[in-house]
Order: structure tokens, then C-alpha cells, then sequence
């Protein structure tokens, strides 16, 4: 019983790679809304792994290495492969199969820099043990629900989601802000702080915010909430 107490964490962990992996098949089948939806119940599991460590008490080495080579394929791989259809589709309106030779490869190629520096970003939070209770850099569940939504929202009323050129400055800028050293908060309130302290009011109005967002926009919302998330990090950083 207690072998399998101690693996409950694990088994979470190893359903969020579950998705992932299925997200990078639906991705290279062309069906980006599925892949969308597998990396949002991946980011489920993800949560949830951790929150099953903590109320069953279990800690562990393997769990933590484990959680990061799911994280790497389910929130590093599986959008990047979502955002090298997106790119190679708004050049052809097709999805890629395998014409290597194909000159519309070079800017949908621009995508792998995601995995890459989630690679990255992943090895560092694994070897920091000042990330506990807040981030240096954007986490990649973050990145990841930022690519996944794009697939789910209305282009005819954000057509800027399907632009050429957008797509390529996702490619760049998101992996970049991975690895950038910009302290994020946590959204995990603490027992020893103030309801009222400005980091929790600054989480109140990102959850508040992002309710409200969601709510009217859908899945339009989500770029924004990340956006919006990493503003507020800036000033909660300049105010301490």
C-alpha cells in the first residue's frame, strides 16, 4: 500500500506525458485543436501531480526528475511542433508532412527553438533552490498554454493569431523570455503572508482578471492572462 501511495504523484506525472506525447501526434496529423486540448490536460496533470505530493506527503528525486522530462515533451515539444504547423500553415494553407526539401521549412523551423529552450529552462529549475516559491523566467506551462490556445480562437475576430510575422516573433521572443532572469511570482498563497501584502493583491487581481478574461474572450484570453501575468510580475518587482 504504501509502494503505491508513494507512486500515486508519479503516476499523475506520467499521465501529463500521456499527453504530451499524443499532442506531438495530433500536431504532426494536422489536427492542432486535439493537440491544443491533450497540452491543457497535460498542464491539468501537472498541477495536480505536485498537489498530490504535498497532501500525501511524498517527496523524492525521481518524482522531481520525472516531472521535468514529462514538462520537457508535454510543455516543450508539443507546442513547439503546434506552432511549426501554425507557421508552415499560414505560408501554404496545408499542414507539413514530410517534404524536407520544401523552402516554406526554413521560418517553421524557427518553432524548435521552444524544446530548445525549454531544455534549458527546465535543467535550471531543477538545479536552482531559489525557485521554490517564485520563478526566474517564464515557466514553460505558461509558454505552453500560450501556443495551445492559439489553434482554439476565432481568427476572424483576431486575425493577428494567424500572421506570418507573428507567429515567427512568438518563435523568437517566447523562448528567450524562458531563460530571461525576470523574477515571476507564484500563484501559491503562504501561510506566513499578509492577505493584504502586494504580492497577494497583485495574485488576486491576476486570478480575478483572468476569470473575467476568459469569461468574455475565451480561449483568446489566455495570450493576454500571459501577458498580463508577466506585467504585473515587472511591477511587483519594482515595488519591493
Amino acid at each position: 500500500m504504501n509502494a503505491i501511495k508513494r507512486n500515486i504523484p508519479n503516476i499523475i506525472t506520467l499521465a501529463n506525458l500521456f499527453c504530451g506525447l499524443c499532442a506531438i501526434i495530433f500536431a504532426f496529423q494536422g489536427n492542432l485543436q486535439l493537440a491544443s486540448f491533450c497540452i491543457f490536460a497535460g498542464a491539468f496533470f501537472d498541477f495536480f501531480d505536485g498537489l498530490a505530493a504535498r497532501l500525501l506527503k511524498v517527496t523524492g528525486e525521481l518524482g522531481k526528475q520525472l516531472d521535468s522530462m514529462a514538462d520537457m515533451v508535454t510543455f516543450g515539444v508539443a507546442p513547439g511542433m503546434i506552432l511549426f504547423q501554425l507557421i508552415y500553415y499560414s505560408q501554404t494553407l496545408s499542414f507539413f508532412q514530410s517534404a524536407y526539401k520544401d523552402p516554406n521549412l526554413f521560418p517553421a523551423i524557427l518553432s524548435f527553438l521552444l524544446p530548445i529552450f525549454s531544455a534549458i529552462r527546465l535543467a535550471k529549475f531543477n538545479i536552482d533552490p531559489k525557485q521554490t516559491t517564485s520563478f526566474i523566467g517564464l515557466p514553460t506551462p505558461a509558454l505552453a498554454i500560450f501556443i495551445a490556445a492559439i489553434p482554439l480562437i476565432n481568427t476572424d475576430l483576431f486575425p493577428l493569431f494567424i500572421d506570418l510575422r507573428f507567429l515567427i516573433s512568438l518563435s523568437i521572443i517566447l523562448p528567450l523570455l524562458l531563460i530571461m532572469k525576470i523574477p515571476l511570482f507564484s500563484l501559491k498563497f503562504s501561510k506566513e503572508e499578509s492577505m493584504m501584502s502586494s504580492l497577494n493583491i497583485f495574485r488576486i487581481t491576476l486570478i480575478s482578471a483572468s476569470l473575467i478574461l476568459l469569461f468574455v474572450f475565451q480561449f483568446a484570453a489566455i495570450p493576454f492572462i500571459v501577458i498580463l501575468y508577466l506585467t504585473l510580475s515587472i511591477v511587483n518587482n519594482f515595488i519591493k
